[in-house]
């Protein structure tokens, strides 16, 4: 909506921007499916790395792309051999001789002798007999036509490898139409000192094109686009110079050079070459790489131009790979994408774009000094998507037992009712009680001035109350490196991340704290235990995890204190005296023994303590059993896949439990 002074006011669509009125990109699924991967232990860059390689709602991820981009390669490469000027060049020498022969053979002069001896004394290289003819004076008319073929032929394919499409306009070209290439190097090599000087060459660019264009069909729009052409067609060309074998490149360079030279432009098109490689310095110049092998010969442009589409594909598939260090999509280069895969390609790459900058944008992920974090917000969804898995997991007739449904002096309303049962002590709902009796009693017959509503016993429903105490968990994982290599750590991630939702979501009035635990143990906000790997640290120290959880119980003296463990194997490390870590495998009695006093601190404080074994090894499960023995608690061996089910049904069960006594 635009307004018009004095016309009121204009609508139209909105051209201001992105439109302020659109609905939000949605990236639920996305979210989910990064939770997904830090779930099962990737890290948040892994995860998003991952996504952006699957892609999503239809759209090709990297990784489609790259499989295109490869095989566009792999087809590239079997464009054809690039010894086809060479050869081309050798045929019409062939023939030019042996047209000459023919010509000389009849004749019994003494002069048709010593040209048939200087036919036979040409050099063995092609280049050096090209060279040696030059001032021959041909008999035949024949021979002499294919020597001017291989001179056109030469110039047309020299000025191609360095200007495309140059030969087919070279066809036949007069003398002014040399004049006028040999001017257009002249102004170009003006053209790109004036810009690596750093002057203003936009207006000399215009000018430059008004008059030269016709030799550049691809039309550049600017000083920059011109020179990135060149320099990468230069480039290509020395890449296929060095695909040669070292016979075919001495021969092929000499022709170049005397071709160069018979045109005027030998010192043009090297200074040119040096410009071009000051002006883009960043790309391969003189390295060797892929290059063409198949069945066709190609010529020096042609081959030119499959070494610069096999370079430009490399680099495609290098960026789409984004296995390098700092990488990021902004690298893609969607001319060269456009050029390989076509228009989708690049509305694909521009989806996977919008996808990771919506999630910077909508708050899911802050990037900080490089680094890429969930944010709360991500880390409150995981929390519940793990949450959610693990009721899915439950008995429907588990999902309840946190909730006593009594009305006592705690009692709160939960906004449900149920039907009435003998010895409920609840408040009626009436409303739904009333409600049902007439539901029930709606056709059944009835004298007219009856408007009694009559409600029987199965009417009856109560308000369901549940009476809450506050429990205080703490909730002790193990870091160790084994849990890695047993492939645990995911589902201790995702169960911890689980159990910390369900507290303060569904029991806001309890606390609770994750503790980690190898080497030594610290406290872990979910935020980091969301980026958390495995320690690379050896040592599994349930002492000090113990002393962490106990200093949590303490500072929650008024609520029930819970301690579930999560490990994989018996203690192996302890703090000493002086607080420093020791580690020893197989466990030494000290270990033991300052683990077990921890155990019976625990227990003194009233905590309920379960273990929950993920290793079936006999010594892990005598120690388990034996310090709940001593804390009163109970051991879990779970699966790992159903970890998170047991965690969090044990806390609801001993939460319930605990406040039945």
């Amino acid at each position: 909506m635009v307004r018009r002074p004095g016309k009121g006011y204009r609508y139209g669509r909105w051209r201001g921007g992105p439109d302020p009125l659109a609905p939000p990109y949605d990236l639920g699924s996305a979210v989910d499916e990064i939770g997904d991967s830090v779930l099962g232990g990737s890290g948040v860059r892994e995860a998003l790395r991952e996504l952006l390689r699957r892609g999503m709602d239809g759209r090709r991820g990297l990784d489609e792309l790259r499989r295109s981009v490869r095989e566009r390669l792999r087809q590239a490469r079997n464009a054809g051999r690039m010894d086809g000027t060479l050869q081309e060049v050798r045929e019409l020498l062939d023939r030019a001789v042996e047209a000459e022969r023919r010509e000389l053979f009849p004749d019994p002069d003494d002069m048709a002798r010593l040209k048939e001896a200087e036919l036979d004394a040409l050099p063995e290289d092609t280049a050096g007999a090209v060279r040696a003819l030059k001032e021959y004076d041909w008999r035949s008319d024949e021979a002499r036509q294919a020597y001017e073929q291989i001179q056109d032929l030469l110039r047309r394919e020299v000025l191609d490898s360095s200007f495309a499409s140059m030969k087919q306009a070279l066809e036949n070209a007069s003398a002014g139409d040399m004049q006028a290439v040999k001017d257009m190097v002249a102004d170009l090599s003006q053209l790109i000192d004036a810009h690596n000087r750093g002057e203003d060459t936009d207006e000399r660019f215009r000018d430059f094109m008004d008059k030269h264009g016709q030799f550049f069909p691809e039309d550049p729009q600017s000083v920059e686009e011109l020179i990135d052409q060149l320099a990468r067609r230069a480039a290509a060309q020395e890449r296929m110079m060095a695909g040669l074998s070292p016979e075919q490149r001495a021969e092929l360079s000499d022709l170049m050079a005397q071709t160069m030279q018979d045109m005027g432009l030998a010192s043009e098109m090297a200074h040119l070459q040096d410009a071009l490689r000051q002006a883009r310095p960043d790309l391969p110049w003189g390295q060797r790489g892929q290059v063409p092998d198949g069945e066709q010969s190609l010529g020096m442009g042609d081959a030119t131009s499959a070494v610069a589409e096999l370079a430009d594909l490399e680099a495609l598939s290098n960026q789409l790979s984004q296995g390098y260090a700092g990488a990021s999509l902004a690298d893609v280069d969607e001319e060269l994408l456009e050029r390989a895969l076509g228009r989708p390609a690049v509305d694909d790459l521009g989806a996977l774009r919008q996808l990771e900058r919506e999630l910077e944008r909508q708050g899911y992920l802050n990037r900080s000094d490089g680094k890429l974090e969930l944010s709360p917000k991500a880390v409150r969804r995981l929390g519940a998507t793990a949450l959610r898995r693990v009721f899915a997991e439950l008995d429907a007739t588990g999902r309840g037992e946190h909730d006593v449904a009594d009305a006592g002096a705690a009692g709160e309303l939960t906004g449900g009712s149920r039907e009435w049962r003998f010895g409920d002590e609840q408040p009626l709902d009436v409303v739904r009680t009333v409600r049902n009796a007439v539901l029930r009693t709606a056709h059944e017959p009835r004298a007219d001035d009856d408007r009694a509503v009559h409600i029987a016993v199965e009417d009856f429903e109560v308000v369901e109350t549940e009476r809450r105490t506050g429990a205080a968990v703490a909730l002790l994982v193990d870091l160790s490196y084994s849990m890695a290599l047993r492939g645990t750590w995911g589902a201790a991630k995702s169960t911890a991340m689980a159990l910390h939702s369900l507290v303060t979501t569904r029991f806001p009035q309890d606390a609770i704290q994750i503790i980690g635990f190898s080497s030594t143990a610290q406290v872990l906000r979910p935020e980091t235990l969301a980026e958390l790997s495995v320690d690379t640290l050896q040592g599994t120290n349930l002492q000090h995890g113990l002393m962490l959880a106990r200093r949590f119980l303490a500072r929650h003296r008024d609520a029930e204190p819970v301690v579930l463990v999560v490990t994989d194997g018996e203690p192996t490390a302890h703090l000493e005296d002086d607080g420093t870590p020791f580690f020893c495998w197989p466990p030494m009695p000290e270990t033991i023994a300052r683990t077990v006093a921890e155990v019976e601190r625990v227990a003194r404080s009233g905590a309920v303590m379960n273990v929950f074994a993920l290793d079936p090894e006999p010594g892990l499960v005598h120690f388990v059993h034996d310090i709940t023995q001593r804390a009163g608690g109970r051991v879990f061996t779970p699966d790992s896949e159903r970890l998170g089910e047991y965690v969090v049904a044990d806390y609801l069960r001993t939460r319930r439990g605990r406040r039945a006594r």
